[in-house]
């Protein structure tokens, strides 16, 4: 379960991530990858915590996550973001 969860997880946060820097400016999309990104983090910190480990890719589950954490951050930014911004000449 770990390997594959690892695998999983890692899938979705290329796919996660390619996504978030082509859509910077759709708020609806970056807001839903966000959620789930939160999904995604409880499940990596569920199942890093409570799986027996394989040793070679704990570290990188481990680092997987935290990022996780870095990028669910950022797209809350671009989705909860004020887009009517006033531009001063």
């Amino acid at each position: 379960m770990f390997t594959t969860m690892f695998w999983i997880l890692a899938i979705w946060f290329i796919i996660n991530v390619i996504w978030m820097w082509f859509a910077t400016d759709n708020q609806k999309l970056q807001k839903t990858f966000a959620w789930i990104n939160v999904v995604a983090v409880i499940i990596g910190f569920w199942v890093y915590f409570g799986v027996t480990k394989v040793s070679g890719i704990d570290t990188w589950f481990n680092i997987m996550n935290y990022a996780n954490i870095v990028v669910a951050i950022v797209q809350f930014y671009f989705g909860y973001r004020n887009s009517s911004t006033v531009k001063h000449a």
